[in-house]
């Protein structure tokens, strides 16, 4: 049997503390501790400029710090009734073929059910399907000051030639607007 004092030097020992389960609550209410990542681990990335890109300098903190999240969101529903995993084989048949039979007759079920089964469709969480063929796009390596220029410029080029082929002197004299800065001040007065 321990002594008293062994006992404190073992409940206050650094040690054994790193091991227990009780922890702490992290900074800012979080219910675990902050595994914030080095400039190292980030894969976020910003267009610095100049076609270079460099690791975002912070990740922001998330709204729902200290909040748990509901086991509905976390889970993937059941996609079945309760108890269907447990019929054998020949009840499985039979119920297979009374619902392919139901569903040729078209005879509707009661309206209870039809809820139920349209509770369970939106209790089920659909998994996305992604094209395998899909690539994202390649990051430019423009900042998003140095993209505004580039759009712009495009812009006044295709005014540019607008303008010299109908032989009008300005874009307010054009049907369609070209560049953003014309196509606001026309919302504008049509306000």
């Amino acid at each position: 049997m321990k002594t008293f004092q062994q006992f404190i030097l073992e409940a206050y020992d650094p040690e054994v503390q790193g091991r227990s389960e009780i922890k702490k609550q992290g900074e800012g209410g979080r219910v675990g501790t902050q595994r914030k990542k080095t400039d190292p681990e980030k894969r976020r990335t910003k267009a610095v400029g100049g076609g270079k890109t460099a690791p975002a300098k912070s990740y922001k903190a998330r709204k729902d710090i200290g909040t748990q999240r509901q086991r509905s969101e976390r889970e993937q529903q059941p996609t079945q009734k309760r108890g269907s995993a447990r019929l054998s084989a020949k009840e499985a048949q039979k119920k297979a073929y009374l619902e392919r039979k139901a569903r040729q007759s078209g005879v509707q079920g009661k309206s209870k059910d039809l809820e139920k089964a349209a509770d369970k469709l939106l209790a089920t969480k659909a998994k996305k399907k992604v094209d395998s063929k899909y690539k994202p796009q390649k990051s430019s390596g423009l900042s998003a000051a140095e993209r505004k220029a580039v759009t712009k410029k495009g812009e006044r080029k295709l005014r540019d030639v607008v303008l010299s082929t109908t032989g009008k002197t300005k874009e307010s004299e054009l049907k369609h607007p070209i560049t953003q800065k014309e196509i606001t001040r026309r919302n504008k007065l049509k306000k």
